[in-house]
């Protein structure tokens, strides 16, 4: 009986002054998860100065980007904080671990290079605002759908379902496809034949009514028009069509201006050449 008098009175003891202690810390880590990120987004929602020249999806994917680093930064600081003192709680000396850590990270400071400028370029890529969670982007020839962003990468899915993960320090330049806005650039050829003004007027048409249609007209900025006869190539005169479209729309707007296009030119007479060749037999 006293042994299970001492153990009761030892246990008591120890959930008194440490287990109790312990508790608080889980709990107020868990309330400052909760609260800490409703302040967060709450903060970067009203501090992110509105730029009159996006739209408000792009400022809100900027925003959501934003919040969604600062959360994660939160999280990995808040859990080293009371882990180590829980640790203490439970009688381990955090001090010899901190030193520790501190010799350890000189001894890997070489090899840990590649992380710091991983890091400062994602700091850096942040604060220009180069891109966001929901641009697509190409890195070098890499292109996808940026789906995540941390300090230290960039997480991309391709039109293949492939994701890549891209450290910040290997990226030497960013395309941005989606960022304010996007364009139609195509490149169209017509016969020789072709009158020119009736396939200007026909292509000005069937852009009009794209913009126009009430399934296409939320994605168009400016309708798709004839810009320019670009080059006279072997079989045929290359007319260009230019329009801005929604970020991320300009492909689908492209794909269905081309089908349209395809219609307006058979019912009109408008021949999209095959490449062909003039071959002249010498007389004998």
């Amino acid at each position: 009986m006293e042994t299970v008098s001492t153990i009761y009175s030892s246990l008591s003891g120890w959930l008194v002054f440490h287990g109790l202690p312990i508790l608080g810390v889980l709990i107020l880590a868990l309330v400052i998860k909760k609260f800490g990120g409703r302040f967060i987004e709450t903060f970067i929602r009203k501090a992110v100065t509105t730029d009159h020249f996006i739209s408000k999806e792009s400022e809100k994917q900027r925003e959501d980007t934003l919040i969604r680093i600062a959360n994660g930064t939160l999280l990995v600081l808040l859990w080293i904080v009371a882990g180590l003192t829980i640790l203490s709680e439970v009688g381990v000396e955090i001090g010899p671990l901190l030193a520790a850590a501190g010799i350890a990270g000189l001894a890997f400071g070489f090899g840990g290079q590649y992380l710091i400028r991983d890091l400062i370029s994602g700091v850096f890529i942040i604060m220009e605002n180069q891109y966001r969670v929901g641009d697509v982007v190409c890195f070098d020839g890499t292109c996808g759908l940026v789906e995540d962003i941390s300090l230290r990468m960039t997480t991309l899915r391709d039109l293949d379902g492939t994701v890549h993960h891209v450290p910040h320090g290997e990226i030497k330049k960013v395309s941005n496809l989606s960022k304010y806005y996007a364009r139609v650039n195509m490149n169209v050829g017509v016969a020789y034949s072709s009158n020119l003004e009736k396939v200007i007027a026909v292509v000005n048409r069937v852009g009009n009514d794209l913009a126009k249609d009430p399934a296409w007209k939320k994605d168009i900025v400016k309708p798709p028009q004839f810009l320019r006869v670009d080059d006279f190539g072997e079989s045929a005169i290359i007319i260009k069509i230019l329009g801005e479209t929604k970020p991320i729309r300009q492909w689908d707007v492209s794909g269905e201006l081309r089908k349209r296009l395809k219609i307006a030119f058979d019912r009109e007479g408008i021949e999209i050449p095959f490449p062909q060749r003039v071959w002249h037999k010498a007389p004998r």
